[in-house]
């Protein structure tokens, strides 16, 4: 007895609705006894109710021995004499011994692997469906299969878009942590880089306010004088020792002092500039720079840490045109390279080596070090996230894996060579405006 084919448009049951199976698919058709003349089978094809299928089922004692297709009429009916000689026969001597037999609780996921391995084509015939214990219980369309895949590739496709625009905005998020992170471990050094000039600065207009407090009596009585006035008696002596303070070499030590004065102002307000480029958030924009200007700027920032060090900085420029690239990503890289790099060194003879040149297409940085280097086994495992050989609390383990991502968004490639108690050497490499790019080493 044939089970009841679902509704259309319902699930077949709700314990299968995370992993369907073939009971949604069913198609209740009355099977063919194996008895049946030919000529009677093919009359039954010719029924509208069957007239989307392209096999029926033989079955004997309620269960499949075979079916039969309408390739296979076809076939017979098209022989000469082909109706004469077998449309009396019994169906199941012509029958498909080897019918498709699936169980109606087998996923739609293998159903469709089972198919495939069994599909002709052109699709000749359909499957046979049975219930747990064997019985016939109806007719799977191959087609049906198919379309079913189709809508559930349909879903995953949205399912896992759904997914991939989570994962990158999860991704933001901790390029942004990880971002902070790193502004939070160079803020403490550089207020000190910061209070350096602003002690000068605060100091020379203290000097220059006492210096011009001269000024102030002696202009008044020069304005006097020019008005016609007389001086006070007794004020002849006192105005003789301030003309002697302010004369030319005042006005030249005040407008030294004012340059000291501005020159303190820039470099805080260059300081401010470079953490505020670091941490902006609009990473996505691009833009034409220098790439030896991006890494001047993560030098700034760091600078205190490779003085506390003592660290011994070597800059070698080569001859690079302007990338197109994310500053505010790429400068993220360089800082967290050449951190890592200082934060490796721990003797007091510490040498970072940069060096910029063009080799192809491509802009090339190399950033070398010779600290305590990395242990062979973790080289592989050194761009992977939340990996980090830095004692615990010291790193968020996303550093490199980060730089690694953002050097991939951009279309170059990140490498890295170490050897234990040597030193390590990454390089960098972002590919070249197609109008700059060559072979220039």
């Amino acid at each position: 007895m044939s089970l009841p084919s679902p509704a259309p448009g319902h699930a077949a049951h709700a314990t299968h609705a995370s992993h369907p199976d073939l009971r949604a698919l069913l198609r209740d058709t009355a099977p063919l006894a194996a008895e049946t003349p030919v000529a009677e089978v093919a009359e039954r094809m010719l029924d509208t109710r069957d007239a989307s299928l392209l096999s029926l089922p033989i079955v004997a004692d309620g269960r499949p021995i075979g079916s039969i297709s309408r390739y296979e009429l076809m076939r017979i009916y098209l022989t000469p004499y082909g109706r004469e000689l077998f449309g009396r026969r019994p169906v199941a001597s012509i029958a498909n011994r080897e019918a498709l037999v699936l169980p109606l609780d087998m996923s739609l996921d293998e159903a469709a692997r089972r198919i495939a391995e069994r599909i002709a084509s052109p699709i000749t015939e359909d499957f046979i469906l049975v219930d747990a214990q064997g019985r016939h219980a109806g007719t799977g369309v191959v087609l049906d299969v198919l379309r079913a895949m189709e809508a559930r590739l349909a879903q995953r496709s949205t399912e896992l878009e759904q997914a991939y625009s989570r994962v990158k905005s999860s991704q933001l998020q901790l390029m942004q942590s990880e971002k902070m992170a790193s502004l939070g471990q160079m803020v403490a050094g550089l207020v000190h880089e910061i209070n350096t000039p602003l002690g000068y600065v605060r100091n020379n207009v203290e000097m220059t306010r006492a210096a011009l407090s001269d000024t102030a009596p002696l202009l008044r009585a020069f304005e006097r004088m020019a008005d016609g006035g007389a001086l006070p008696d007794g004020d002849g002596g006192e105005l003789a020792v301030l003309r002697s303070r302010v004369d030319s070499d005042f006005v030249e030590d005040t407008l030294g002092l004012l340059d000291d004065t501005l020159h303190g102002i820039g470099q805080i307000t260059e300081l401010i500039g470079h953490l505020r480029n670091f941490s902006r958030l609009d990473r996505a924009q691009t833009q034409q720079v220098e790439l030896d200007g991006l890494i001047d700027a993560a030098v700034r920032i760091l600078q205190h840490v490779m003085k506390k060090r003592g660290i011994e900085l070597r800059r070698h420029r080569g001859p690079v045109p302007p990338i197109e690239c994310a500053p505010a990503q790429i400068n993220q890289v360089l800082l967290n390279l050449i951190g890592n790099a200082a934060q490796a060194i721990e003797h007091d003879r510490g040498r970072i080596s940069i060096r910029t040149q063009v080799l192809g297409r491509r802009a090339i940085v190399v950033i070398e070090d010779n600290g305590k280097g990395i242990a062979e086994s973790d080289l592989e495992r050194i761009f992977d996230p939340f990996f980090t050989t830095k004692p615990v609390g010291q790193g968020t383990g996303l550093g490199l894996a980060i730089a690694h991502q953002i050097v991939e968004q951009h279309g170059g490639i990140i490498r890295v060579a170490s050897r234990p108690g040597v030193g390590t050497r990454f390089i960098v490499g972002l590919p070249l405006p197609a109008s700059t790019s060559g072979e220039r080493t």
